[in-house]
């Protein structure tokens, strides 16, 4: 006759203890491997992880609205704008004169502005989270920073407005080093603006604007172009958001820089 084995009994204290050693040695296994995997790698900087190169020196294509960004518009000549009856008044009271004389002859090469001038404009890598353009129609510099900048202390105060005001960037769409295809857009958000004008014509934005832009490189029968669209807020002086796409085209070099100072709208003026 066989035998029959006793069955066992779970819950004996010495197999309860072997369940939880061997429970623990596997946690601690699996942690054991998380920390010998090595520390965390940082994110890429904004510089690295760019989905699109937007770089080099770019002259303006002034297909549309030739005569406003020529600055040969005459006051009170709005056309399209959407401008408010407040935007109406104050665009009516230009004074070109005046504002040279008040050390405000910057007031048409604000950041809201100075994308439309008919120059060249330099981008290149500042650090690796700040993108800096220059300017050479009225010398202007603005940085786009993809960090905001670090908030003024209470003895500080707020920041003080500036022409091409505190801008914001950061990278949208898909990219990033090992992404394919790297495509995407570089998107910019820009306040705490001086009040000035869109063209040299005495066409208002107050220094409540907002401005957001949105840079797409394009090419061409081997030629590099960048897209900037750019929406602008402002219930100050428009009625309704004034956006407009202005286009570039990529020089092979540097020969035709050639830096001016800013100049009042005086030949708006008829």
């Amino acid at each position: 006759m066989m035998r029959q084995l006793p069955t066992p009994n779970f819950t004996t204290p010495k197999l309860l203890l072997i369940i939880l050693g061997i429970g623990v040695l596997g946690v601690g296994s699996v942690l054991a491997q998380g920390r010998g995997g090595g520390a965390p790698q940082a994110p890429p900087t904004p510089r690295a992880a760019a989905p699109i190169d937007v770089t080099g020196t770019w002259v303006a294509i002034v297909s549309e609205d030739w005569r406003w960004r020529m600055g040969v518009g005459v006051r009170g000549d709005f056309g399209y704008m959407p401008l408010n009856p407040q935007g109406r008044k104050v665009g009516t009271s230009f004074d070109p004169a005046a504002d040279q004389a008040a050390g405000n002859a910057c007031k048409a090469y604000g950041a809201p502005a100075i994308m439309r001038v008919p120059g060249r404009f330099r981008i290149r890598w500042e650090d690796d989270a700040t993108l800096r353009l220059d300017i050479d129609h009225g010398t202007q510099t603005r940085l786009l920073r993809f960090a905001p900048p670090a908030p003024a202390s209470a003895e500080a105060g707020k920041p003080e407005r500036s022409w091409q005001g505190a801008s914001v960037a950061r990278w949208d769409g898909p990219g990033g080093r090992g992404a394919a295809p790297r495509t995407g857009e570089l998107r910019v958000v820009t306040n705490n603006l001086r009040a000035g004008y869109y063209y040299k014509h005495g066409v208002p934005y107050s220094e409540n604007a907002v401005m957001t832009e949105y840079f797409n490189r394009l090419s061409d029968a081997g030629e590099e172009y960048l897209a900037v669209t750019t929406v602008v807020d402002d219930p100050q002086y428009l009625a309704q958001q004034f956006v407009r796409t202005l286009q570039f085209r990529r020089e092979r070099d540097d020969s035709k820089w050639s830096p001016t100072p800013c100049e009042a709208g005086m030949l708006a003026i008829r």
